[in-house]
């Protein structure tokens, strides 16, 4: 593959992966908001804009922080390279870029939903309550994903698609562990509550009760959303399933081979240290700085990833 096509395809990957996390996340803020102390909401609304990183964007345009603006900004602005907008934008761009390699079905989803959310108002959030908007968008990544695992022949194309989709996955674990650390210590909240939220908004609770039947405290909740093998969403799984993709991909050039198979290793090491984890490692007092520095081995196996399969081209991310 030429390296623009492959990166075109990791970023469609996860482009659409931050679409659905983008509607995760504000599902976990409204149920912190429903289970939670409902005072400084302007506070709570800040949080979620800067649990994405967006605050100097938001200044930009907004003077204070309310329901209304903060969920225009992150879900249909324009000019904020991450909205929800934006993100489903710029995977539908980089899949435009190479339409004869992916099957037709995705394209034709991927369009479709593009199409329907540059038609929406910050008035069509509101017009029941927000939560059935934000299930729509994550049943519709959904559609696209599930055509992507149906269609896709299992060569270099899908495992591409697949690496970009279980990394962001990956880091949108961990980001939203850390907004969830960070209000729990702002705010003196009892933990539980905060992350029995996250688990809902993962669509984890149930997987959970499964596995730790009625054993509903923060250290198990965190064991699971951490180091789970078997629940998708955990970031133990999605660098499995990283690590299984890389390893797929099939380099023509065999000088890239030794830095193919560094860049697998350094999966495989963030993955086999999420597998030796030890419930002291990641306790309420202790689990912030351990997000912090999973955060970081993310972000660097991106740059790994930069380096090693799109060093000639790039593609619009």
């Amino acid at each position: 593959m030429l390296n623009r096509n492959a990166e075109a395809l990791f970023w469609v990957g996860r482009y659409m992966e931050r679409a659905e996390n983008h509607a995760r996340l504000i599902d976990v803020h409204y149920h912190i908001r429903q289970d939670g102390d409902l005072e400084h909401a302007e506070h709570k609304w800040a949080r979620l804009i800067d649990s994405l990183g967006a605050r100097p964007d938001y200044l930009q345009q907004f003077d204070t922080f309310n329901e209304k603006d903060v969920l225009s900004f992150i879900t249909l602005d324009r000019g904020y390279s991450n909205s929800l907008f934006s993100c489903i934008s710029q995977a539908r761009n980089n899949l435009r870029t190479l339409r004869e390699k992916p099957p037709s079905e995705l394209w034709d989803i991927l369009n479709a939903f593009y199409l329907w959310l540059g038609e929406k108002q910050v008035t069509d959030i509101f017009q029941q309550s927000p939560y059935p908007f934000y299930k729509q968008i994550k049943e519709r990544t959904a559609m696209f994903q599930g055509a992507e695992q149906s269609v896709m022949p299992r060569e270099n194309e899908w495992h591409f698609i697949e690496s970009g989709r279980y990394l962001e996955r990956a880091e949108n674990t961990v980001r939203i562990l850390q907004s969830v650390a960070y209000a729990i210590k702002e705010d003196q909240a009892p933990p539980y509550d905060y992350l029995l939220a996250v688990l809902k908004s993962v669509s984890g609770y149930q997987a959970f009760r499964r596995y730790y039947a009625d054993a509903m405290a923060v250290e198990p909740i965190l064991e699971f959303l951490i180091g789970s093998e078997t629940f998708p969403r955990s970031v133990h799984y999605a660098f499995s399933r990283l690590e299984e993709h890389l390893a797929g991909i099939e380099l023509e050039g065999s000088n890239d081979f030794p830095v193919h198979e560094k860049t697998i290793r350094q999966a495989g090491k963030i993955r086999a240290g999420l597998g030796c984890l030890e419930r002291e490692d990641i306790a309420m007092d202790s689990v912030g700085p351990f997000l912090d520095s999973l955060m970081s081995s993310c972000q660097k196996l991106g740059r790994a990833m930069a380096g090693t399969f799109f060093r000639f081209e790039e593609a619009t991310a």
